[in-house]
């Protein structure tokens, strides 16, 4: 049976280069996978002005539609996506709009597949600003509502989501991401420095107060050792940059911000080790990554983190302090155990490809357009 062509929309308007996090990386190493995979049906990609067409790949089957909104605005962002994306559908005679960051039009004439990263703005909503939470809530539920599917990086975000928003297990999907390819073949070509890395946002959740101590305890012990903690400076940059000054790790501890892909690359082959300490996730991205780097890692217990690590890492309690410290020593020191975790990690890694995330999440769309024919 001959599938028919497909308009697809992906509804990129959140996208701001530099700025939104994992979940850039998540976008645009979909719509890198799905354009690998798939040349018959047609997608639509709608940027804001920021990200302009930089995210199209080369493929004759791809077209940008930059649209006439700055995305870093977010209440006229959320207004054209709500208006002018729903009419750009309806122009565009599209068949299924794919929207991979939370939110989705309302009302919009075509079915909708939408991605939930996490429903952080349920489980912790004291991380979230006093009056940003009411448009995650509205948002975000009215979107779980109009959507035919909804997709969840892991099983513990489709149980948020059934839990929060009441929802039948047919219109959820489990789709996991995928570890970046380029990052695996750095495994046979590092040569780790004497640093620890973290990739994550500065944000309250991902835990990197705690980071801070548990280090400045660690290096009491191994003074050769320093922290580069890069990502997003979030909304506890600056309560992270005293913390650091305030234990005396000025000089060991660096915040170099958003970094661009091949600096990362350089840094995941040079770090002796990789520690994610983070007190909630969607999925834990950048664990990923690491394993598939071979770097010996440590992360939090917490679910979907320690899945995603499976046996490759060494697990930790959050809120311990003490161990986190401990987690670090062993890294920098037990040599048997950081030959086993650099060999363990990308096989752990390879469970998790961005190509089987285009495959189900073209799947998700073509069952959303089929429901409506």
């Amino acid at each position: 049976m001959v599938c028919p062509t497909l308009r697809i929309g992906i509804n990129a308007l959140y996208l701001i280069p530099g700025g939104v996090g994992g979940t850039e990386i998540y976008l645009r190493s979909l719509v890198e996978a799905l354009a690998k995979i798939d040349s018959a049906n047609r997608y639509f990609i709608f940027t804001g002005r920021e990200a302009g067409s930089a995210l199209a790949p080369r493929a004759e089957n791809f077209r940008t539609l930059v649209q006439p909104i700055c995305s870093a605005n977010r209440p006229a962002r959320l207004l054209w996506e709500q208006t002018g994306l729903a009419l750009a559908a309806l122009r565009e005679e599209l068949d299924v709009m794919l929207n991979p960051g939370f939110t989705a039009p309302l009302a919009c004439p075509c079915p909708q597949v939408t991605v939930f990263h996490d429903l952080q703005h349920k489980r912790h909503p004291e991380h979230f600003r006093w009056f940003d939470l009411p448009f995650w809530n509205f948002f975000l539920f009215w979107s779980a509502q109009v959507s035919s599917l909804l997709l969840a990086d892991s099983p513990a975000t489709a149980a948020d989501l059934k839990h929060f928003y009441r929802l039948p297990d047919a219109r959820i999907r489990v789709v996991a991401l995928g570890a970046d390819e380029r990052c695996f073949s750095l495994a046979a070509r590092r040569h780790p420095e004497p640093f620890l890395l973290t990739v994550s946002t500065l944000h309250p959740h991902k835990n990197l107060d705690r980071l801070l101590r548990a280090f400045a305890i660690f290096r009491a012990r191994q003074p050769q050792f320093r922290l580069v903690v890069t990502g997003i400076h979030g909304f506890a940059a600056r309560e992270l940059v005293a913390l650091r000054d305030q234990l005396g790790l000025a000089e060991a501890v660096d915040f170099p911000g958003w970094i661009p892909r091949e600096d990362l690359y350089d840094l995941y082959a040079r770090a002796w080790a990789f520690v994610y300490p983070s007190t909630f996730e969607g999925f834990g991205l950048p664990v990923a990554e690491a394993l598939a780097a071979g770097i010996p890692c440590a992360c939090s217990a917490v679910e979907p983190v320690a899945t995603v690590a499976g046996e490759a890492a060494v697990l930790f309690a959050p809120g311990d302090t003490a161990a986190l410290a401990i987690a670090l020593e062993r890294l920098a020191c037990d040599h048997d155990l950081r030959i086993r975790l650099a060999a363990a990690g990308p096989l752990q890694a390879a469970r998790y490809s961005w190509r089987a995330t285009a495959e189900q999440t073209l799947a998700a769309l073509r069952q959303a357009a089929d429901r409506e024919r």
